[in-house]
């Protein structure tokens, strides 16, 4: 959510950003929001001169009734009662235009930064670097069901009978292989200075409306039936979600923490849910990471973030690709976020790993997370980052560590997690 100033000060500036993003139908927004911000502080004028005249009536009564002047004392008792109905109409009104205020401040997009290309979708996301040598072996790279399999490490069949299409059972060494990446990726970002947290895995309603857009929620979100809960997309969630309502100390920013969770999708869109493989799955785990800082540290941290996904991939031998993110493709929360992709051998193409994103103030005014500083209380700056997703990153490993006997090589940085094993062999 913007600040509402914005809309007071520069409408076109937020009208323009609405234009980035394509989201036109929300235009005439703007100046309802506009309209209705001009009416509300209309009324609270109202409201605080009608209170002022009312502490002026409310001192003389006193003084009335101190002089046995009760006749007029009683005609002031009467005005103050008739400006006590009319103050309670006004603040009725009041409340209830600053409820439709903010329904409509929570579809505004958030203000992208300037270096955000613009474009409609995905598909006009913009590489900004390599990282390792994509490589494409002279033998063929089965698909990573058929190579999990090789292995009895899936099983889709048994999922399908206990949960639906979507889920799976991990088996054997592949499962032992996904909680390694993961039990690494947790002591990788302990190492980088983040405070490690396991997190609730269902939230209120109240954090999923501050961490995310309606759009997303509806998209992703499984509620719990009779509840006020719903699972968790990601860990993000429910991390930020710690902070709400608080007042945070300035000298405790930057706040680094980093998070193990399973995570739950709908995965609600056109492109539908795997069949066979477990690139697109209703349940995976992630290793994740959020900072809480203050606004002039945030590109720092955001570098600082994404580098630190590149870099846990290239120890796992997997050639990555960065991807800034396209104005049409940012959900409406975010400023400015950048995809990490993985090399895929079989397909010969990157596919996503992981995103880190900063979403501005955006979340902290959702949610009510602020600084107390020298010069007064602000909004704090948030961002995320994907430091590993199970599956996926299970993917690329498997791709990318491929022997032509059809083994798998296990990264040095993985086997102390396996016991020392260096190999995966087909059964």
């Amino acid at each position: 959510m913007i600040d509402i100033n914005i809309i007071r000060t520069d409408k076109e500036l937020v009208k323009e950003n609405i234009k980035k993003k394509f989201q036109n139908d929300k235009l005439p927004l703007v100046d309802e929001i506009y309209e209705l911000d001009k009416k509300i502080r209309e009324i609270k004028t109202n409201g605080d001169e009608l209170r002022k005249k009312r502490n002026d009536i409310s001192s003389k009564i006193g003084l009335f009734m101190r002089e046995k002047k009760i006749e007029e004392g009683n005609l002031k008792k009467q005005e103050v009662v008739e400006i006590n109905k009319k103050l309670e109409s006004i603040e009725k009104e009041e409340e209830k235009l600053s409820l439709v205020i903010k329904e409509k401040m929570m579809v505004i997009p958030n203000i992208i930064d300037n270096s955000v290309p613009i474009g409609k979708d995905d598909s006009e996301n913009v590489e900004i670097e390599k990282f390792g040598e994509p490589i494409v072996p002279n033998y063929e790279i089965p698909y990573h069901a058929d190579i999990l399999e090789s292995f009895n490490g899936l099983d889709k069949d048994s999922a399908g009978r206990t949960s639906g299409n979507g889920f799976y059972y991990l088996m054997g060494d592949a499962a032992r292989l996904s909680s390694a990446m993961l039990s690494y990726a947790r002591d990788f970002m302990i190492d980088k200075g983040f405070t490690y947290c396991i997190p609730p895995f269902m939230i209120r309603s109240d954090v999923v409306n501050g961490v995310m857009s309606f759009s997303e929620m509806d998209a992703m979100m499984y509620k719990i039936e009779g509840e006020d809960l719903y699972l968790i997309g990601t860990s993000e969630h429910s991390m930020i979600g710690k902070f709400k309502g608080q007042l945070i100390k300035e000298d405790m920013l930057p706040i680094t923490l980093t998070s193990y969770s399973p995570c739950f999708r709908k995965e609600v869109g056109a492109h539908g849910i795997e069949e066979r493989g477990i690139y697109r799955v209703h349940q995976f785990e992630k290793q994740e990471m959020i900072v809480i800082c203050k606004k002039e540290e945030e590109m720092d941290w955001y570098n600082k973030m994404l580098s630190y996904t590149v870099e846990l991939f290239r120890s796992l031998d997997i050639p990555v690709r960065t991807l800034e993110c396209c104005s049409g493709d940012l959900a409406d929360l975010k400023v400015k976020s950048c995809d990490v992709e993985a090399w895929s051998p079989r397909q010969k193409k990157y596919f996503e790993v992981g995103s880190c994103s900063t979403l501005g103030d955006a979340q902290a005014r959702r949610l009510g997370i602020r600084a107390k500083g020298e010069k007064g209380n602000y909004y704090v700056t948030t961002l995320n980052n994907t430091v590993l997703a199970s599956t996926r990153a299970l993917i690329a490993l498997l791709e990318n560590n491929y022997q032509e006997d059809g083994s798998i090589k296990i990264p040095q940085v993985l086997r102390p997690y396996m016991g020392g094993k260096e190999i995966i062999k087909a059964k």
